[in-house]
């Protein structure tokens, strides 16, 4: 069987606690993982200069081109795992069978990884508006208009938090390593693949071994590389969020509540835009934060919830490796089930119905013997007031909510992506300023489509490195 083991500022670690990990739909094992100790982390976080210094000595342009080429070997190399090896073919089926996610969502998260890596210049050009990363090594120096900048980084190493839902996460902390900042990652528990084959496709490409550590493990765990690095990334609830809030050591990702608002100059032609909600919906089986969660209109909610759940409810748990399967399962026990009950208790509450109901067979749960899977579901909310109008869920989950054109930005919350489909030069102007909005995007483009060039959630470049003043003096 593969063992995964730990890496410790790059050096394998097979530790004696084991974590199994097995497919989620047989219960056959596909693998051990070695279980970090929350001592073994602190102690090794006492060398995290040496990732950096490590680092420092190679010019960022150097590390540029390794990470570029760690994106062939990512993609098309066979790889170590511990003492096996793993061609990309063993990863994506491994990736599948622990994480339930089908084959060829895993291939698709596979090459945008890959995609981000081969770009990965053109991205911190964009993401430090065109800085000389020599600048970031030496700390100081000048602009092309011979202005004096300066940029001091903020921690010797980045931690990350992972979770196991979507392996298209992993395209968050690319651009580190070439910005001279080591990485501590600590995978989700159902996905140890993408970081560990990450790793190695880095190490392979000349990125020094000292640079990166991966330590599987529970949740003790997590919280020790919180403690332990000065800046984290962490993934996770809600609840997760609101823990962290206001820590500027812990840039949390958690919910989207991506949206599509339909102004009132378009809304009577929805039908034109129910491909662009599907695909925002049921892209990657709706576990990204990017997917949309909720469409807001101010009329004929009714009518489009119907129609959207007409296309949804025909969609069916298919085999994993089937290429044209739509949705990944849950492989906690309990987990669906739990959601699904969630959502008929808000239900309870009069002004909102599941419009899917009707349409499928049987229940929204599925449940086999060791995962669950839940249907596609497209609840019709009168307002947004009902308690279900502004939740998300793990899978193609979308509450059509009606409200007023001018109350929309009041009342549509926290919104990773909001997809703007209006030509009202009033209602663009009101979407531009609306500080609820991340990435704002005007015009019919789905919630899912990313430009590479922009920051996904956050500038990472702005989190791992300040712009200070800064004067020097020559000695006389």
């Amino acid at each position: 069987m593969i063992h995964v083991p730990l890496l410790r500022w790059g050096t394998p670690h097979f530790s004696l606690d084991k974590d199994e990990v097995v497919h989620f739909d047989t219960g056959e094992p596909i693998a051990e993982v070695s279980r970090a100790l929350p001592g073994v982390v602190r102690r090794d976080m006492r060398k995290a200069r040496r990732a950096r210094e490590a680092l420092r000595e190679i010019p960022c342009g150097e590390l540029v081109k390794m990470a570029q080429n760690a994106a062939r070997l990512f993609m098309s190399e066979t790889l170590p795992v511990g003492e096996s090896a793993q061609t990309p073919a063993d990863f994506v089926r491994q990736q599948s069978a622990t994480t339930g996610l089908p084959e060829h969502m895993c291939r698709k998260n596979m090459e945008k990884i890959s995609f981000v890596l081969v770009q990965i210049e053109h991205i911190l050009d964009s993401l430090t508006r065109g800085l000389d990363l020599d600048i970031l090594t030496a700390g100081y120096g000048t602009d092309g208009a011979g202005r004096l900048l300066s940029y001091q980084a903020q921690t010797d190493v980045l931690g990350m938090v992972l979770p196991s839902n979507s392996p298209g996460v992993h395209t968050l902390w690319m651009p580190v390593i070439p910005m001279q900042i080591g990485i501590v990652l600590k995978p989700g528990p159902q996905e140890p693949w993408t970081p560990y084959r990450m790793a190695q496709a880095m190490f392979q490409s000349g990125v020094p071994k000292e640079a990166i550590s991966f330590y599987p493990g529970g949740a003790d765990v997590g919280a020790v590389v919180l403690e332990s690095c000065g800046l984290t990334m962490l993934f996770g609830s809600q609840a997760t969020v609101d823990a962290h809030a206001g820590n500027p050591k812990v840039q949390v990702h958690g919910p989207g509540y991506s949206k599509i608002l339909i102004g009132d100059d378009r809304v009577d032609d929805w039908r034109d835009y129910l491909d662009l909600m599907e695909t925002s919906v049921l892209l990657n089986s709706g576990r990204s934060c990017i997917n949309c969660s909720a469409i807001w209109v101010s009329r004929h909610g009714r009518e489009i919830a119907e129609a959207l759940a007409e296309r949804l409810a025909r969609v069916r748990p298919l085999a994993p490796e089937d290429p044209e399967a739509p949705l990944a399962a849950f492989t906690v026990p309990g987990v669906a089930e739990a959601v699904s009950a969630a959502i008929d208790r808000d239900l309870e509450s009069p002004g909102a119905e599941d419009c899917t109901a009707g349409k499928r067979s049987g229940s929204r749960a599925i449940s086999r013997e060791h995962c669950s899977y839940l249907l596609p579901t497209v609840i019709y909310c009168q307002s947004p007031e009902h308690p279900i109008a502004k939740k998300e869920f793990m899978f193609p989950f979308v509450n059509v909510v009606e409200c007023p054109q001018d109350e929309m930005p009041a009342n549509i919350g926290p919104t990773l992506v909001g997809t703007g489909i209006t030509q009202d030069p009033v209602f663009r102007r009101t979407l531009l300023d609306c500080p609820s909005i991340d990435r704002l995007n005007l015009g019919p483009v789905p919630t899912t489509q990313l430009d590479w060039l922009q920051p996904h959630e956050g500038n990472i470049v702005e989190y791992l490195y300040h712009a200070r003043a800064f004067q020097s003096v020559a000695a006389a």
